[in-house]
């Protein structure tokens, strides 16, 4: 597998295989994935996509009917789970959102809700610092991370990047081009390593994009879905943007499916002519199954308030263990529902840390744009016990990684603690 994966993958992915042990994966059920050899894991990594673990009964009851009866669409005939899907999503989104564009990746919505935007006539767009979109080209130029950027540049000009959680630099910004900036933000910055915004802010960035005649769109790919413990973060602080975008979590851990869902106004472009923004695979009805099994999960089996409840438990007790074993190597640990970071002091740690924690058996994973945080995305559909599981296996790899790390550094307490 590996020799596969040097010749006709990646190098790369081989070598980060093989500091995991090379195990391969074989079988993923609910909260558990199973390697060839046997051994399981709990998974609370897969970079926030699985709130409802892997192959919930209730997704898969949806996907195998829609595969015995019809998969893919002609793209030319009206197509009933397409419709049903968007009515689903259209019903559980911030009120006024009500136009929805499918795809398949994250990258794909931003792209949309960005290209949206453009067709509406704002051609200045303002991100965030350590922001994440995504690495299409689009998306890219939104994603504020050199590394990422240099070997792709020149990207698309007119692109701005702030400070996240800076109001008074998004109003500069803002009346430097009243009515044509474009805002797109995320309400917790997952990749930079779970960043919370001050109390106050998204409100804030609304107001602001609508006193200056702006457009907002809020990237809600990994925080959207229950993931925060509300169905999204505009309803943090009841925010509606002009584009919405999700992904992730809404293809149910089964399919990969994106959306942006947005107001009739925002979306008045693509009402004019639906092919100037399509794509082969976007809306075809097996994704498309997926999506409705998902707010079905989410809705009967109530794992919003699941993953708010869980995330309530997991954060103070996942702070405790790590203050307590390690605590002159943690900087800072946060989180809201079941998105949670633990800041460690450099880089290196947050690696051996990981890897303590899968040889302790629960993956999880570190952060593209805060390399120095180690970040758990667990399901919604965890029991006690494995949230005891979870918080064991915690507490051992935390006490490991004092008594396997090759480089210790110099003592450090964090402030307040």
């Amino acid at each position: 597998m590996l020799d596969l994966y040097r010749r006709h993958l990646s190098r790369g992915r081989a070598t980060l295989a093989e500091l995991f042990g090379c195990h391969v994966e074989a079988h993923s059920d609910g909260a558990w994935m199973t390697t060839t050899d046997g051994e399981r894991f709990l998974n609370c990594g897969g970079y926030g996509v699985f709130i409802l673990g892997a192959r919930h009964p209730i997704v898969l009851e949806e996907v195998q009917r829609q595969l015995a009866a019809n998969p893919m669409g002609t793209r030319i005939l009206l197509e009933p789970t397409a419709a049903e899907a968007a009515e689903m999503l259209c019903s559980v989104v911030p009120k006024g959102l009500e136009r929805v564009h499918f795809s398949l990746s994250g990258a794909e919505a931003v792209e949309t809700g960005l290209k949206l935007a453009r067709a509406n006539g704002f051609k200045h767009t303002v991100s965030m610092v350590n922001g994440y979109h995504g690495k299409s080209l689009g998306a890219l130029s939104a994603t504020a991370k050199e590394v990422y950027q240099r070997p792709f540049r020149p990207l698309i000009p007119d692109f701005t990047h702030i400070p996240f959680g800076d109001s008074d630099a998004l109003e500069a910004e803002l009346k430097a081009h009243p009515g044509e900036t474009a805002v797109i933000l995320e309400p917790v910055q997952g990749e930079a390593g779970v960043i919370l915004p001050p109390a106050g802010y998204l409100r804030q960035v609304e107001s602001l994009v609508r006193e200056y005649g702006g457009f907002l769109i809020l990237d809600e790919v990994q925080t959207g879905m229950g993931r925060l413990g509300e169905w999204w973060g505009a309803d943090l602080e009841e925010i509606t943007p002009d584009v919405l975008l999700t992904g992730k979590g809404i293809g149910g851990g089964v399919m990969p499916v994106s959306a942006a869902v947005a107001t009739r106004k925002a979306f008045k472009p693509f009402d004019k002519d639906p092919f100037v923004h399509t794509g082969t695979f976007a809306a075809m009805p097996v994704l498309m199954a997926a999506v409705k099994g998902s707010i079905r999960a989410l809705q009967e089996e109530r794992l919003v308030t699941r993953a708010m409840e869980l995330g309530t438990q997991l954060l103070p007790r996942i702070a405790d263990i790590a203050y307590r074993n390690i605590g002159h190597l943690v900087k800072d640990v946060r989180g809201q529902g079941l998105l949670i970071g633990v800041e460690l002091v450099e880089p290196g740690l947050a690696g051996e840390l990981l890897t303590e924690l899968f040889n302790n058996g629960v993956v999880a994973n570190h952060s593209m744009t805060g390399s120095a945080v180690v970040r758990f995305t667990p399901p919604a559909i965890l029991t006690d016990v494995e949230v005891q599981t979870l918080l064991s296996a915690w507490d051992q790899a935390t006490r490991d990684l004092i008594t396997n790390s090759a480089t210790m550094p110099d003592s450090h307490t964090p402030e307040g603690k």
